[in-house]
């Protein structure tokens, strides 16, 4: 800082020897306080410099650009480094620096370059702070514009490899990171393989393809990697052979790049496996001229075979069968013969050799067998012996698993189907009718519109979110599954097919079973394996007659439990030494016929379908359809030799029956020969009523051949006669009581859309004489006409004589009287878009002269689009391309369709494209309300918000997105509160469309439908401004636990996902993602946080990897992490934490093991950071005392010796240990040294207490209440939920329910059933704890169902939540000061100020995120709030985190007793702009200090050489002038000649005009 020049010193005279009088004293104390003042305002920080990142997918990363003279401008990339992007990260708040990059990365800037070579040292605050050349003065263009990505940009997910340049994340260029820059790969040596390990680190599927040459545009960064050799099994790219980071001999234009099969890239011809189990077995196909064409299997080897499996991601090869091994396949054959390497990456990349002649024969196929068939889109049928038949399951994430039946239809079911080649879609039962599946459930809500080429592609929730249970698995029956498989065994000569002659088939040819060792464990495989019911006996005579020449199988041994005879132990195939007449032979249960129970179909469409009836004590009677399921139904099917089941309804689908239920609860194997064989309740026993009757419906009632349908005689394939396909013949549908309702059926089945009219005339013509179909009888929601009721086939009771027909939304409407069909196109649903109207078989649009709102109305009106909200015109919805037809278009608004209103000639107009007209119509029959969800974060309550509108999932746009939007989507989702409203694609770009703009909501809206927004689909985003929400309600403590420790308080970290438990990396792993653990858990406060599994090596998947967190989430799931399941660990990483209430509780270190419950078993104490076990030298019931009470388990019982709860391992850590009884921990009692023994885990010590019958942990939950953190108190025991009775019930016990389900303190206790009077049992009574325990079972409890209440008692717990009771202060001078109030049921509430002190002043500082609290005032400083007060008498430590921690007499609303509101008063919290202001005050206050210094000193010299002219009447010499001192304001102005003045007066002179001054 510059000094004024006054104060600088003389040349003549340096500091201290000049001669400077009384009056410049005062004049150089006056300047030098102007100069202190001067230089603390010189000392005001400067402006900092603005800085934003732009193009980039957030505003944490993109292209720098800084403003200057009020004009953005780049800065250059000379010298441009990690110092810097740390320093820019900082100045904007988005974390650490990730990445830095030169080269324009993020696009090239316009206009100024404001800055080059800027050099920080990375400390700096503001970029401002850092050297650069002067302001405008560079030597660069806007291709050097430097870039930052920081941590808090969405960059940071993508983890250090991405795709660039391509169409998505999932093929482009490959980057990689490597310190903190950005760079290429060359492609020396790239491959499939590589590609391959770039795919599955992204998440991408698998690789198709791996490109060189920068076939996505060649990068700018460095080029940090060469000579990549991966094996293809590598989890990250990094793992892979390559060469030094930086070394290379590459340039740009060798940039690798990848295609992976998630990007839905075509990549070269396709190719496919048909006909065999999966994609990845079969003959091969390939996509030629349009059509598919079979390979032929000349030359034909494992070569190719490789490369097919390559090319389809089935691993690796295993067989390459020719000789058509898969069938012959199509008519045409690929006119080249294959000659691969087996490197090759696609078949096309093979070398051809075109056919001469094209010689290749038909039976001279080709074919291939993969290892594998990874993916998430197979699907299987499995739990009914067909594979087109059984329960859903899909594969995903290495896992099977079913599929919930929540929507699931028809159209869902005919996609499996199509998967699978099974044929068509006869019956997609629900409610789990194939049993129940064991795994986690993938699907749910799917809605398919049956069009989809795999399952995987239709809409349905994330994959493994759902609210279902395995009752309710989906299942599917197709076409092919009735189609009689060959048989390969029989029973022959007998009287029936239950009972003869044991016949095998095999190489096309039947054979017998010779009966050497036959028995009847080999018989009961042949009955279950034929249906024929159980063994009645075996036999080795020949009283079945002679049998084939040949015999197949000899010696056979079967335990009796295999599925087929073809799995039992045997001689091979042909070998055998037996003769003639001597065969195996069966006789089952199925052959006994008579003495089964009649069964029939009734009411059906034949006697293959209908309700179930049985006869019993002479009397029909149905069967009630509890557990009816299709292995029942197989049973029923097959005693009516009716074929395979297609479906086993329920609820009296084809009527009530009238006689008695017979019988209920049936449950058949599959395998009976009759249904009176199956398990069941006595006949007659049920708790049924007529509308659960049981029915089935077989193959044999021919109904699946309604599944074969067309409409002939109509203008288009979706209008005419109805024709069903039987017995080889097209067939009518009889027309009486045909109407709308089965034309809709009819029109969904054949995908018309919805029908426009249906007619039993001879408008479509007449039909044959053959009418296969009597009578329907739809509801209108089936998904096809076979699930209708339906009288069949050929009954000739036709009353009409007339056919059925129908004309579909698809076809032309001619019937309806309008020459063109209507269409609304290119808008965000059918209800709003360009106007089209279809003529001469092609549609056009219509010109927008005199377009107005009656025109849309009529529009409106025809399309059953409600009413119109608008008629566009310019094109708004984008130009058409065919004819325009109409024009001058004059509607009145009453007319029924567009062609009865005035208009010019068809085709006749004045007009182009850009004046096509439009219409938005208010859309009835659109939902309203859409559906919600948020999808891409790491649970169901957090990630991108997506709304399901018209059939349709898609996106927000965050436009206007802020925390009362969120706070909608969280109420509507049941989440709890919101905690953030993150913007910019947080979650992950969207890829369907963006369905909402400009959302805003007043944030007390029930339903997100209720908010404000612009219309439908109209937006100005893209998806990189995709809106997302962060709700409370995923903080759950059941998702994270602490294993392996002392107890639940420390140990290995492990969540759970997928339904399946698994650990988190260590890397990045700190003290802040341990503090979110022990806050998460209710377990205090981090005290460490271990790497390396600390708490050994756990198992199953490594879930989480590069865990951020910045310590004030409440759940770990909220932190920044890697998605689920990716990360490049071994369990040797697994991360750990130890919170401090593991430290503060006794029972931490002790353990019963190996017992039934916690209460018993074998002492193990935890020392040294590993548990052993207490040696029995000396073990008696006194040591036995102090292990029950350290561990709350009440008095001891018995103190076991000699290993009676088996032997330990590890350590033997006590021995000879020495009770008194009265210690609290094992650990006071007197024993050896830690360690030191004589004994073996022979002799291990026991314990039982006495509260081993209450003290297992018990589950405990909240119900009836807003959420799941407040409400009744329920406890399961014996498998069955039950209640607390409110005696003795406090604030202490409520703490232990809150901190066992992870809802943070107890609010309240409210006792009198507050929440509702439960209905189950009454479990626990006078429940006494201390507060501190983990759970409530460890509280001092009565037994099990002991009590004296009833339900009016039932006890409840209203807990803070997961998220901290809000706190803010009102009133005061700033965000640190004010009246005190708290956040509860939306409405704030001041705090009472009894008891009011600085120490409960601290916490809400602390809280608040302020300094330290500087006075706690009370009353009316603030203003007085005349609302009621919610906490009155808190007792604060001063060290709680949150106020609700600490003690209250009084919790709930009410008028404060004895004061007013209190209030507080806080320093402002520290950060960079309070640093400084603390520096400036020490740097004026030290100039203030130095000018005073100054100042004296002069004064005193002034005084020292003064004249004494005031002691002698201050006299002056002869010659001069007397000119006395006069005051001008502060200023002294001396006499011209010196004078001599007393020095004390002189003194007594200055102090006075220092006053003055």
């Amino acid at each position: 800082m510059g000094m004024p020049g006054c104060l600088r010193p003389s040349p003549s005279y340096p500091w201290g020897r000049n001669r400077p009088t009384c009056t410049r004293a005062k004049s150089a104390g006056i300047l030098l306080l102007m100069a202190c003042l001067w230089g603390f305002a010189s000392s005001a920080p400067p402006h900092p410099l603005q800085v934003r990142l732009v193009n980039g997918p957030s505003n944490c990363s993109g292209r720098i650009e800084v403003l200057h003279n009020e004009t953005w401008g780049t800065v250059c990339d000379d010298s441009w480094g990690f110092s810097e992007g740390q320093v820019v990260c900082r100045q904007l708040g988005c974390g650490a620096v990730l990445s830095i990059s030169h080269g324009a990365r993020y696009g090239e800037g316009t206009g100024q370059i404001w800055l080059d070579e800027v050099n920080c040292t990375g400390t700096e605050a503001d970029l401002s702070e850092c050297q650069a050349r002067p302001w405008g003065e560079h030597n660069c263009h806007h291709v050097e514009d430097a870039s930052v990505e920081c941590s808090d940009s969405s960059i940071s997910e993508l983890g250090l490899l991405q795709l660039l340049n391509g169409p998505n994340r999932c093929a482009g260029r490959v980057e990689v990171l490597h310190n903190h820059m950005w760079g290429t790969i060359c492609d020396d040596g790239w491959d499939l393989a590589d590609a391959a390990v770039v795919c599955r680190q992204l998440g991408c599927g698998t690789a198709l393809s791996a490109t060189s040459g920068a076939h996505f545009g060649r990068g700018h960064d460095t080029i940090w990697l060469d000579e990549v050799n991966c094996t293809g099994t590598e989890a990250t790219i990094f793992e892979c052979k390559a060469s030094a980071w930086g070394d290379n001999n590459c340039f740009h234009g060798e940039d690798a790049g990848v295609v992976c099969s998630a990007s839905k890239v075509f990549v070269t011809a396709q190719v496919r496996l048909m006909n065999g189990s999966s994609h990845c077995d079969g003959r091969v196909e390939v996509f030629h001229n349009d059509t598919w064409v079979a390979v032929c299997d000349d030359g034909w080897d494992f070569a190719e075979a490789r490369v097919v499996c390559r090319q389809l991601g089935c691993g690796t090869a295993l067989a390459a069968p020719g000789r058509s091994h898969f069938g012959e396949g199509p008519g045409q054959m690929w006119p080249d013969s294959v000659n691969c390497m087996g490197t090759e990456t696609a078949l096309t990349a093979c070398q051809m050799r075109p056919w001469e002649n094209n010689t290749c024969h038909r039976g001279r196929v080709a074919g291939v067998v993969c290892s594998v068939n990874p993916g998430d889109n197979q699907i299987r049928l499995v739990n009914y012996g067909s594979r087109c038949a059984g329960r859903v399951e899909v594969f995903h994430n290495n896992h099977w698993g079913t599929v919930c039946d929540d929507g699931w239809d028809l159209l869902d079911a005919s996609v499996v189907c199509r998967q699978l080649d099974c044929g068509m879609a006869l019956s997609a039962p629900g409610g789990a009718q194939f049993g129940r599946g064991t795994n986690v459930i993938w699907l749910d809500e799917t809605n398919c519109t049956g069009f989809e080429t795999t399952l995987s592609d239709c809409k349905a929730k994330p994959w493994g979110i759902n609210n279902c249970y395995h009752g309710e698995d989906a299942g599917v029956v197709c076409s092919d599954s009735i189609i009689p498989e060959t048989a390969h065994l029989r029973l022959t000569n007998g009287s029936n097919h239950c009972d003869g002659r044991v016949e095998v088939f095999h190489n096309d040819e039947w054979g017998t079973v010779c009966d050497h060792g036959w028995d009847k464990r080999d018989a009961e495989v042949v009955c279950r394996q034929l249906g024929c019911g159980t063994v009645l006996s075996t036999s080795s005579a020949a009283h079945f007659n002679a049998g084939p020449l040949r015999t197949w199988l000899d010696n056979m041994s079967c335990t009796g439990t295999e599925t087929a005879l073809n799995k039992c132990r045997a001689r091979p195939w042909g070998e055998s030494s037996c003769s003639h007449g001597k065969y195996a032979t069966v006789v089952c249960s199925g052959s006994a016929v008579s003495s089964f129970s009649p069964v029939r179909l009734v009411d059906g469409p034949g006697r293959c379908a209908g309700r179930v009836e049985v006869l019993h004590d002479k009397q029909w009677g149905t069967v009630c359809d509890d557990s009816w399921d299709f292995l029942d139904a197989r049973v029923v099917c097959r005693q009516l030799d009716c074929g395979v089941v297609i479906s086993a309804p329920w609820r009296a689908h084809f009527g009530q029956g009238q006689g008695p239920i017979w019988l209920n609860e049936v449950n058949c194997t599959g395998t009976e020969a009759a249904l009176s064989e199956c398990k069941a309740k006595d006949w007659g026993f049920h708790g049924c009523e007529l509308g659960e009757d049981a029915s089935v419906v077989c193959s044999g009632s021919g109904i699946s051949d309604l599944a074969s349908l067309r409409l002939v005689n109509g203008s288009t394939e979706c209008a005419g006669r109805v024709e069903v396909f039987h017995d080889q013949r097209w067939g009518a549908v009889c027309g009486d009581g045909w109407d709308l309702a089965e034309g809709h059926v009819v029109c969904r089945q054949l995908g018309c859309g919805p029908a426009r009219s249906v007619t039993h005339s001879f408008q479509f013509g007449e039909g044959p004489s053959l009418i296969w179909v009597d009578a329907v009888e739809c509801t209108g929601l089936e998904g096809a006409l076979f699930e209708c009721k339906v009288k069949l086939w050929g009954a000739q009771s036709c009353k009409s004589n007339r056919y059925a027909s129908v004309t579909c939304s698809m076809a032309a409407d001619s019937e309806l009287g309008s020459s063109e069909v209507l269409r609304l196109v290119n808008g965000p649903h059918s209800c709003s878009g360009r106007v089209e109207v279809f003529h001469n078989q092609q549609w056009g649009t219509v010109c927008d002269d005199s377009w107005d709102l009656n025109d849309a109305k009529v529009v409106c009106k025809q399309l059953d689009c409600g009413t119109a909200i608008s008629a566009p015109g310019s094109s708004l919805f984008g130009q058409g391309s065919g004819p325009i037809w109409l024009d001058g278009v004059s509607c009145l608004g009453t007319e029924a369709t567009l062609s009865e209103c005035p208009a010019k000639p068809l085709g006749q107009h004045g007009c182009n494209h850009v004046e096509d007209a439009s219409v938005t119509c208010s859309g009835s029959g659109i939902s309203s309300i859409p559906k919600l969800r948020l999808v891409d974060g790491l649970n169901e309550c957090a990630g991108r918000v997506e709304v399901f509108y018209n059939h349709e999932w898609g996106t927000v746009c965050d436009d206007s997105w802020d925390m009362n939007d969120a706070m909608v989507v969280c109420r509507q989702l049941g989440c709890g509160m919101a905690l953030s409203a993150p913007g910019s694609a947080r979650f992950g770009w969207g890829s369907n469309r963006i369905w909402l703009d400009d959302v805003s909501c007043t944030g007390t809206e029930t339903d997100f439908s209720e908010c404000k927004a612009k219309s439908w689909g109209i937006h100005n985003c893209h998806h990189g401004e995709d809106a997302g929400v962060v709700c409370s309600g995923n903080m759950s403590s059941g998702d994270l636990r602490l294993v392996n420790g002392p107890n639940r308080c420390a140990g290995r970290v492990e969540v759970l996902h997928n339904q399946q438990w698994g650990t988190v990396c260590d890397d990045g792993w700190d003290l802040n993602d341990a503090t979110v653990v022990c806050q998460q858990l209710g377990c205090g406060r981090a005290e460490s946080a271990f790497l390396g599994a600390h708490f050994g090596q756990g198992s199953g998947p490594i879930w989480l990897d590069d865990v951020s967190c910045v310590g004030t989430e409440d759940a770990l799931s909220q932190c920044r992490a890697r998605p689920w399941g990716q990360n490049n660990c071994n369990h040797r990483e697994d991360a750990g934490v130890v919170c401090s209430d593991s430290v503060t509780t006794n029972v931490t270190t002790l353990r019963l093991v190996n017992g039934p419950h916690r209460c018993a078993g074998r002492v193990e104490i935890f020392h040294n950071q590993q548990w052993g076990t207490v040696c029995d030298d000396g073990w008696n019931l006194n040591d036995a005392t102090v292990v029950c009470r350290q561990l709350g388990c009440g008095r001891a019982e018995s103190a076991f010796l000699g290993a009676h709860f088996g032997q330990g391992s590890g350590p033997i850590w006590l021995d000879d240990v020495s009770c008194v009884g009265t210690e609290d921990a094992l650990s006071q009692c007197r024993a050896r040294p830690w360690g030191q023994n004589n004994c073996n885990h022979r002799e291990d010590a026991g314990v039982v207490c006495s509260d081993s019958n209450v003290t297992v942990e018990a589950q405990v939950r909240l119900v009836k209440g807003p959420n799941r953190c407040a409400g009744r108190v329920e406890v399961l025991h014996n498998q069955q939920w039950g209640t607390v009775c409110d005696d003795n019930w406090d604030l202490k016990s409520a703490k232990v329910v809150c901190k066992q389900l992870g809802c943070g303190t107890a609010v309240s206790a409210p006792s009198g059933a507050h929440f509702g009077q439960g209905s189950d049992p009454i479990w626990l009574d006078d429940v006494d704890c201390k507060g501190t325990e983990a759970s409530l079972s460890q509280c001092h409890l009565k037994g099990w169902g002991l009590h004296n209440c009833n339900h009016e008692e039932d006890a409840g717990v209203v807990c803070s939540g997961t998220y901290p009771l809000q706190l803010r202060v009102k009133d005061g001078p700033g965000p640190c000061a004010g009246r005190v109030e708290v956040l509860y049921n939306a409405t704030w509430h001041s705090v009472c100020d009894t008891s009011w002190s600085l120490l409960e002043a601290e916490v809400v500082c602390r809280q608040l995120g302020c300094g330290p609290a500087q006075s706690a005032p009370i009353g009316a400083q603030f203003g007085q709030e005349n609302s009621r007060h919610l906490l009155e008498g808190l007792n604060c430590r001063g060290t709680e985190s949150f106020l609700l921690e600490c003690q209250q007499s009084k919790t709930g609303l009410g008028l404060c007793r004895h004061g007013s509101a209190a209030g507080v008063v806080c320093t402002e919290p520290k950060g960079s702009s309070q640093s400084c202001s603390v520096l400036i005050a020490l740097l004026a206050l030290t100039m203030m200090l130095s000018g005073v210094l100054l100042w004296l000193y002069l004064k005193r010299r002034c005084i020292r050489t003064a004249g004494q002219a005031s002691d002698h009447g201050h006299r002056m010499d002869l010659g001069t002038s007397v000119m006395p001192f006069h005051s001008v304001g502060a200023i002294y102005l001396p006499a011209k000649t010196e004078s001599h003045e007393d020095p004390n007066d002189e003194m007594a002179q200055l102090m006075k005009e220092d006053v003055a001054l």
